[in-house]
């Protein structure tokens, strides 16, 4: 099969791989109908995260073709959603709804999604099976809730975003921007969106936010306070795990309001002073997208909400290395790849 590999940063190829096989009686192997580059993808291909010939992607939708003797809740011919972390959502710490730290779990990543078949492993409990075939403008909003969805829903939850809440949404990514829609379907009265970008301004928009700051680092908190009467925000959404972002969240969060961090950090340390002052609840990390798979699936089967529009380019998987460099030079938000 043709799969994705990051020979070293910047050198994205596709090439022949192995085709999968059922290695556990708990596997499945789905074909992968749609796939896509993260922005996480990005820090091994800029060389911030060190890379040496690896397998890409972990994010997917597609059909099951083989299943594993003990595999239960899907089958032959489903149409299936996974997470980008494999579970059995059974050990306890599964049942408690962090299914990103099952004792069993495996990183899809290290699998290999951007690719025409994939082997998921811990299938009954990583795999949602759609109610049907779903219609192909389906299938980029089926394909965010694997990961951007989920761990934007994740983030808006881990903010405690809801009715009567001002969430302040750091980070105009994909998942920032699905962070301002997790928080519109959780009822969040205000949903203030930091951006730079005039088209992801106006996708935050159709989104749900009600106000956007152009403004960065201290001069972004400052705003943040200005509209929240010098209090900070009762939510606020990290999504994109620098020291900049971290602290600007921090800062614009109200004592006793509540931080979700979901950027992957990369040289981040937070101040003991800073931290012991600002009187906030800090929750995140990877995000257990397993928990919320199952109503994420049936919001978009009912059209409720339309995750999808954060692709703004689609390409075949053959040029995959093209995707790479419209997201790493920020012509794309995100990449979808079809497979």
């Amino acid at each position: 099969m043709r799969g994705v590999i990051l020979h070293a940063p910047g050198d994205v190829r596709v090439e022949e791989r192995d085709d999968p096989t059922i290695i556990e009686p708990t596997d499945a192997i789905i074909r992968v109908t749609a796939t896509c580059i993260c922005g996480s993808d990005l820090w091994p291909y800029r060389g911030v995260e060190d890379v040496h010939d690896a397998v890409m992607g972990h994010e997917y939708v597609g059909v099951v073709e083989e299943i594993g003797a003990d595999v239960r809740t899907v089958k032959v011919g489903d149409f299936v959603v996974g997470s980008f972390w494999a579970s059995d959502n059974t050990c306890e710490i599964c049942r408690s709804g962090y299914q990103a730290y099952c004792v069993h779990r495996v990183l899809m990543g290290t699998l290999g999604t951007q690719s025409e078949r994939a082997r998921i492993p811990l299938a009954d409990g990583t795999l949602v099976a759609t109610p049907g075939m779903p219609d192909d403008d389906l299938v980029p909003s089926l394909l965010a809730a694997s990961d951007v969805l989920g761990t934007g829903w994740f983030a808006a939850v881990a903010a405690e975003a809801g009715p009567g809440k001002t969430v302040a949404v750091v980070g105009d990514g994909a998942v920032g921007l699905l962070g301002v829609l997790a928080a519109k379907q959780l009822g969040a009265e205000r949903i203030i969106a930091m951006s730079r970008h005039a088209d992801r301004q106006a996708l935050a928009r159709r989104f749900g936010a009600t106000d956007i700051v152009e403004e960065r680092g201290a001069a972004g908190v400052a705003r943040i306070k200005e509209l929240t009467g010098g209090l900070g925000a009762h939510s606020v959404i990290e999504a994109v795990g620098t020291q900049e972002s971290m602290m600007q969240a921090v800062h614009s969060t109200r004592p006793g309001g509540h931080m979700g961090f979901v950027g992957v950090s990369h040289d981040v340390a937070l101040p003991g002073d800073d931290m012991f002052m600002a009187g906030i609840h800090l929750h995140g990390g990877p995000a257990p997208v397993r928990r919320f798979l199952p109503e994420l699936v049936r919001l978009i089967w009912d059209r409720e909400i339309d995750p999808g529009q954060v692709f703004d380019l689609t390409l075949p998987l053959d040029q995959a290395a093209e995707g790479y460099r419209a997201m790493d030079e920020r012509r794309a938000t995100k990449v979808l790849l079809t497979v």
